[in-house]
C-alpha cells in the first residue's frame, strides 16, 4: 500500500483532556467460549489468572499511545489523592514523568476507576466509579497548554458530570475557547447509560452547541446514533447487532448531519467493520486551526471507509482510543486522508491483539511497515450506489469523493 510515512511530527502537538481512570482487568482466559452465562452466578466463585491494572479513558488511551507513537503530548485530567490515584500517576510515570505534570490531584474527590469483565467471546461488562471525572470542569483545562499545542483532543463528556449538566454549558465553555486561540479542536464520546442522568441528557441540544467548535469529530456509530437518533437506534437495536445493519446510505446521512451542525472531518468507528470518514467543504477545512490537515485541498468533501486488518482479538480495551490516536498522528505528520484513516485502523488493529489498551501498540515507524508489507484486511464487500473499492489505496470510496 502506498504511503509516505512522516516520522517527525512538530515538538508541540496534542493536549489529550478529559476523562482518566484506573482500570482493573481480571484475567478470564481460563473460561471457556459460552460459559459466562454459566458461571457468573450469585454466590459462585470464579477462578481469574492476574489482574492488570492500566489506566484507562481518553487521557491515557489515546493520549499515551499518541506518545508511544512519537507525538508530543501533554495529558490534562484530575484525580483523587488516594491509593488508586497513586497507580494512576505510577504507571504514567514509568512512561515519562513529565506526563503528569498536566494532571490535578484533588484531595476532596475519589480517582475514577473500572472494573472490565472481558471473557472470551462476549462483548465486555464496565463496573464504572466516575469520581474525580464528574466535578472536572472548564476552570481545570490546561488552556496555556492548549494554546501552544497543535490539536486539544477531550474525551468522554458522557461520563463527566459537569460536561452534561446545564445543556452542556461547560463543555461548549471549553471547546469555544480552545479553539478561538487557533488550537484544532477534536472532540470523542463514550455511550452513556440510558437509564443514567447522561443518558437522559438532551444530547442533541448539547451537540448542536458544541460540535459549531468541534473540527475532528471521533465517536462510534452507536453512540452518536444513540444521541441523535435514540427512537431508530432502539429500533435497530431490537433487531440485532447494530453494526451488522449499518449501511453506506445510514453512514452519509448520519456524517452529512454532523458536518452540517459544523464539524470539519466526521470520523465514525465501526468496531469491527472500520472506519468511516467524511470531510467538510474546502472553506471548513481551511479554518481548523493550527492542526488542519496540510493537504486539506485533496481532503474536501471525500467520504472513504476502511476496513479492519486481520488479527487475532486478545481484547477490544481502548481499540476505539488508539484509532484515534493513529488517525491523529497521521493528520499531524502531513499524511494524506487515506494514508490516514489506513494507520488509523492499523493502530486499532495493533490495540486489540493485547488485553489492555496500550500493550500491543508498536511504534509509528514499525506500524507503518507493518502496513506497507502486506498486512491483510478483513473482507468487506459493499454493493450501494456510488461506492467503489480503490484496489491500490485499499479503501471503499463513497460517492462524494
Amino acid at each position: 500500500m502506498p504511503a509516505t510515512i512522516k516520522s517527525d511530527p512538530e515538538p508541540l502537538s496534542v493536549v489529550a483532556a478529559g476523562h482518566l481512570c484506573l482500570d482493573i482487568i481480571p484475567d478470564l482466559h481460563r473460561l471457556q467460549s459460552g460459559e459466562f452465562n454459566q458461571l457468573f452466578k450469585p454466590g459462585r466463585l470464579i477462578q481469574t489468572g492476574t489482574a492488570c491494572f492500566s489506566t484507562g479513558g481518553p487521557v491515557s488511551n489515546t493520549g499515551l499511545a499518541l506518545y508511544l507513537l512519537g507525538i508530543n503530548v501533554k495529558l490534562n485530567a484530575k484525580i483523587g489523592d488516594d491509593p488508586f490515584g497513586r497507580i494512576v500517576t505510577g504507571l504514567v510515570a514509568h512512561m515519562d514523568p513529565l506526563l503528569n505534570n498536566g494532571i490535578k490531584v484533588d484531595p476532596n474527590v475519589a480517582t475514577s476507576y473500572t472494573f472490565i469483565i472481558n471473557p472470551p467471546d462476549v462483548d465486555r461488562i464496565f463496573l464504572h466509579c466516575t469520581g474525580a471525572n464528574d466535578v472536572f470542569c472548564a476552570a481545570d483545562v490546561a488552556y496555556d497548554l492548549a494554546a501552544s499545542s497543535r490539536l486539544f483532543h477531550f474525551g468522554y463528556p458522557p461520563i463527566m458530570r459537569q460536561m452534561y449538566l446545564n445543556q452542556g454549558a461547560e463543555l461548549l465553555k471549553i471547546m469555544r475557547r480552545v479553539k478561538s486561540g487557533g488550537t484544532t479542536t477534536s472532540l470523542d464520546l463514550t455511550f452513556p447509560d440510558p437509564s443514567s442522568e447522561s443518558g437522559r441528557a438532551d444530547w442533541r441540544a448539547i451537540l448542536s452547541d458544541v460540535l459549531p467548535f468541534v473540527d475532528l469529530f471521533m465517536p462510534s456509530f452507536e453512540e452518536i446514533y444513540y444521541m441523535l437518533h435514540r427512537d431508530e437506534f432502539e429500533y435497530l437495536n431490537a433487531r440485532g447487532a447494530l453494526l451488522d445493519q449499518v449501511t453506506p446510505q445510514m453512514l452519509s446521512e448520519l456524517s452529512r448531519e454532523l458536518l452540517d451542525l459544523g464539524v470539519a472531518v466526521a470520523a465514525l468507528k465501526l468496531g469491527g467493520r472500520g472506519l468511516y470518514v467524511h470531510c467538510a467543504s474546502y472553506d471548513r477545512l481551511q479554518n481548523m486551526g493550527f492542526g488542519r490537515p496540510e493537504n486539506y485541498r485533496e481532503w474536501a468533501g471525500k467520504q472513504v471507509w476502511s476496513p479492519c486488518f486481520a488479527v487475532d482479538v486478545a481484547g477490544t480495551t481502548g481499540s476505539g482510543d488508539a484509532t484515534i490516536a493513529g488517525f491523529i498522528s497521521g493528520l499531524l505528520r502531513g499524511l494524506s486522508l487515506e494514508a490516514s484513516l489506513r494507520m488509523a485502523v492499523a493502530v486499532g488493529a495493533c490495540n486489540v491483539e493485547a488485553a489492555d489498551a496500550l500493550s500491543g501498540l508498536c511504534s509509528w515507524e514499525n506500524t507503518a511497515a507493518r502496513v506497507a508489507t502486506g498486512w491483510p484486511q478483513r473482507p468487506m464487500r459493499l454493493t450501494a450506489p456510488g461506492w467503489f473499492w480503490n484496489e491500490i489505496e485499499a479503501l471503499w470510496f463513497g460517492p462524494l469523493s
